[in-house]
């Protein structure tokens, strides 16, 4: 969320910034908006002033038999207060107005974020590991994990599209990936969590999804919503809160489920486990004070790529241009793990900066150490650490033999009780 206070500092910066973003000049409507919204309540304010003013002198008038002075003086008193409601309820849609049109408003971006309309525009930073070789053509998941436990349309007469039923060794091979997982991240400083998959309305708000892009998530009948990522109730976790200078920065990490609706995915990626509905994730969050935030989104982006080293699944970290970062983002990083049956790398990790944008929503803060009254809002931080479906599908397409048959990663083999591959039905 912005602040129009900082938009009246400098509305030629914030509209400059909006263009970065590919948006519209806002800044003048948003400044009409809020001159009309000072001036109700400076009207307001003025009115009720005025009304207790008038309202002493009406006693002292009676009190001096002045019955024509204590008259007009009742005449106007009742003149305000018919008025005053009308200047609250028109106070009050401003106010709305106002929040509304600042939350729909994306974060600016980081000085150092390229400039760019899509992911044409994005700057890849590194790579790591060789591309793996294979002496037949390699094939993507979907035409050789049937035999391994990956079942598509048992899971379409259920439920319908975008899900998938996993059983057997590729099931055991899903769990294992995702408790690897929290075990290295918790192994690195951040605290394992299990939290609500429902949450309500300033939840979601909190974090952006809301109010843009609900058509994105899953409602509930009593008006809670399924996570799109954990983000959302870990990030939460500091909403309505002061926390002390001391206790930041706060690492957290959880694996849950998510959903998501995939409104604007239409015919995009509609075989395999790539896009679903429902897939498990783990993520990473951090709230900090805005002098530790650049150095935590390196840190959170080093132990995602730790998780992809370790299983030696290639990879490489984008820069995120202005046009292709998320909606609370102020800087991104995305990993992009290498899919030997697509032949490209696809995103398996994206890991942000948000600075104090949720914060703001959230109303999270901190007291910096010595000071006793003064708050600042925090930053927070999130990203995945990783997504475990794809992360099964990098494995299963780069450790994929000609026989149908797929070598187990040595990484994962304590966590598959020694079982050194997974073979066809």
């Amino acid at each position: 969320m912005h602040d129009i206070r900082l938009i009246r500092d400098d509305p030629t910066a914030f509209d400059a910034a909006l263009a970065r973003r590919g948006l519209a000049a806002a800044s003048a409507d948003l400044l009409a908006l809020d001159e009309r919204r000072r001036a109700i309540a400076t009207e307001l304010q003025g009115a009720q002033a005025r009304r207790n003013e008038a309202s002493k002198a009406i006693g002292q008038a009676k009190a001096q038999k002045d019955e024509a002075t204590a008259a007009a003086l009742m005449s106007e008193v009742a003149t305000l207060k018919e008025r005053m409601p009308a200047l609250e309820a028109e106070g009050g849609e401003l106010d709305a107005a106002m929040e509304a049109a600042l939350a729909a408003i994306p974060n600016l971006p980081a000085a150092g974020v390229p400039d760019g309309a899509d992911e044409d525009g994005n700057i890849e930073q590194h790579r790591w590991g060789d591309l793996p070789e294979f002496a037949f053509e390699a094939r993507e998941h979907p035409d050789f994990a049937g035999p391994l436990g990956l079942d598509f349309e048992s899971a379409v007469a259920i439920s319908g599209a975008r899900f998938a039923i996993l059983k057997g060794g590729i099931a055991r091979l899903q769990r294992a990936l995702g408790a690897f997982m929290l075990d290295r991240q918790t192994a690195a400083g951040f605290i394992e969590v299990i939290p609500p998959l429902l949450v309500r309305d300033e939840a979601v708000f909190g974090t952006g999804q809301l109010p843009k892009f609900s058509e994105d998530l899953f409602r509930t009948t009593d008006g809670r919503w399924l996570i799109p990522t954990a983000e959302v109730s870990l990030t939460n976790m500091v909403r309505e809160q002061i926390l002390a200078e001391a206790e930041l920065p706060i690492r957290l990490t959880a694996l849950t489920p998510c959903f998501r609706s995939e409104a604007g995915a239409a015919g995009r990626d509609t075989r395999g486990l790539i896009r679903q509905h429902q897939f498990d994730k783990v993520e990473l969050v951090a709230i900090s004070t805005p002098e530790q935030s650049d150095a935590l989104h390196e840190e959170m982006t080093k132990a995602a790529e730790a998780i992809l080293e370790a299983l030696q699944l290639p990879y490489r970290r984008m820069l995120l241009c202005t046009g292709d970062m998320g909606f609370s983002a102020q800087k991104t990083y995305d990993l992009e793990v290498w899919l030997p049956g697509q032949r490209r790398y696809r995103e398996i990790s994206s890991v942000s900066n948000c600075g104090d944008f949720q914060a703001r929503r959230m109303n999270a803060r901190y007291r910096p150490a010595g000071e006793s009254k003064g708050t600042r809002f925090v930053h927070t931080l999130n990203g995945s650490g990783l997504a475990v479906g794809r992360t099964l599908v990098a494995v299963l397409e780069n450790y994929q033999h000609a026989d149908g048959s797929v070598r187990i990663p040595d990484a994962l083999r304590p966590y598959m009780g020694g079982i050194e591959a997974l073979r066809p039905a």
